[in-house]
């Protein structure tokens, strides 16, 4: 990867954004995990992370703003610390407060670390357009490492926050990742270097609006491609391996709690590793802007295929065997290597379609859509686990990146080939 006078502070924000994603992989985790064995339904369970999502949405319009006006770090660090004031705030919940207590509580303290999860992405993903250089694939390059490095880290996540649930129990669980990410965040008070933007007095709030023809069919894209991710992972296949793998005894649990932690964490970690591969994977480095427009728009063609062939299986198969459930695992992760390449493509685009005075701007609003997406997602995946299995999941999720092909095809270079 090509250096510049801008890599150390790169390299700071990766961490700190590392630290974030880590608690948050094992914080989805912990929280869906626990809350179905109290005997949560998949609607129940898609509710905990609803408001989650639509803090994801207002915090993405915001959240350029904010950094446009205050500075970048001010939004990191700003991520970092609300995310620990929730750790801790779930660490308080109390099981004799009743269901529904319960789920609005967890729903409110989700909203906060949804404010952070935002906060903290914008910020890193706004960095790259400031620090990378400009020649070589430069900015395809970096923009896929920290997307490709914060999704295998997030994978490792949802594997820490299994064991850790299953070895600890939930509250121990959530004070020690209070505990790790308070010293991550003082570490990168302590030693942020320069060459992050400090912000511009004169930033409006009614900028956030992008009148980029490019960007806007870009953000609706994004929507639905994150929401075809979402519908079948947040609740659909985790609850599905879970009546797979489990017998309802408390060894039972804790092993398909490995194994379910195990397969998110692989997926996930797969999933970023082929996103940080993807401009070699593209030759991005040799190919004009055009060309990798062409492709992106190729790469979503392809992803469809797989969620709906699974579909078809799982219907012509009702019958939960091992060899339908190894297909399955074995094309999820087909499909999360596809989706690899869409969304390192799109993050690539977002930040190519703008430019340095609007980047917290753009990315605040292109953000702002994947959040809609993974809300829409949410909701549509415990909806669709209760009325129609894991095949209406995968069906959805089909036609929403239909939906998403459509989109990305309006797209125009802003680059003579």
């Amino acid at each position: 990867m090509t250096r510049s006078a801008g890599f150390p502070a790169f390299i700071t924000v990766t961490a700190a954004y590392w630290a974030f994603m880590l608690t948050d992989g094992a914080l989805r985790m912990l929280v869906l995990l626990h809350f179905h064995t109290l005997g949560f339904s998949p609607v129940q369970l898609a509710y905990l992370f609803v408001l989650y999502e639509i803090a994801g949405v207002v915090t993405n319009l915001s959240a350029g703003w904010l950094a446009a006006r205050f500075g970048l770090t001010s939004t990191l660090y700003a991520g970092l610390s609300l995310q620990i004031v929730a750790l801790l705030a779930l660490a308080q919940l109390d099981p004799a407060w009743g269901m529904t207590a319960s789920v609005v509580f967890v729903m409110v303290v989700q909203g906060l670390s949804g404010v952070a999860k935002d906060l903290a992405k914008m910020s890193s993903k706004s960095a790259i357009k400031v620090l990378a250089p400009s020649e070589g694939g430069g900015l395809f390059q970096w923009v896929a490492v920290l997307t490709g490095s914060k999704n295998a880290v997030k994978g490792a996540g949802f594997l820490a926050g299994a064991l850790l649930l299953a070895v600890f129990g939930f509250v121990p669980s959530v004070l020690s990742m209070a505990a790790v990410l308070s010293v991550i965040l003082a570490l990168v008070i302590a030693y942020m270097p320069d060459g992050l933007p400090v912000g511009r007095k004169d930033a409006k709030f009614a900028e956030v609006l992008s009148k980029n023809r490019n960007i806007n069919w870009l953000s609706c894209a994004r929507l639905f491609l994150f929401g075809a991710r979402d519908v079948w992972f947040v609740v659909g296949i985790p609850i599905y391996f879970y009546s797979v793998l489990s017998d309802g005894s408390a060894e039972g649990n804790r092993a398909a709690f490995f194994l379910i932690g195990t397969f998110m964490a692989v997926w996930t970690i797969l999933y970023g590793l082929v996103q940080s591969g993807t401009p070699r994977i593209l030759k991005a480095t040799t190919r004009t802007h055009g060309q990798l427009l062409r492709q992106a728009k190729w790469w979503v063609g392809a992803l469809a295929i797989v969620p709906a062939s699974l579909a078809a299986l799982v219907l012509m198969a009702p019958d939960a065997s091992p060899a339908l459930t190894s297909a399955i695992v074995i094309g999820l992760l087909v499909f999360g290597a596809i989706f690899a390449v869409n969304s390192a493509l799109h993050s690539f685009l977002i930040l190519s379609f703008t430019d340095a005075k609007r980047v917290t701007l753009d990315v605040g609003f292109y953000y702002m859509s994947n959040a809609a997406g993974r809300l829409v997602g949410t909701v549509l995946s415990g909806m669709s686990y209760q009325f129609g299995g894991l095949a209406l999941c995968l069906g959805v999720a089909a036609a929403m990146i239909a939906v998403s092909g459509l989109a990305t095809s309006q797209l125009r270079s802003a680059q003579t080939d």
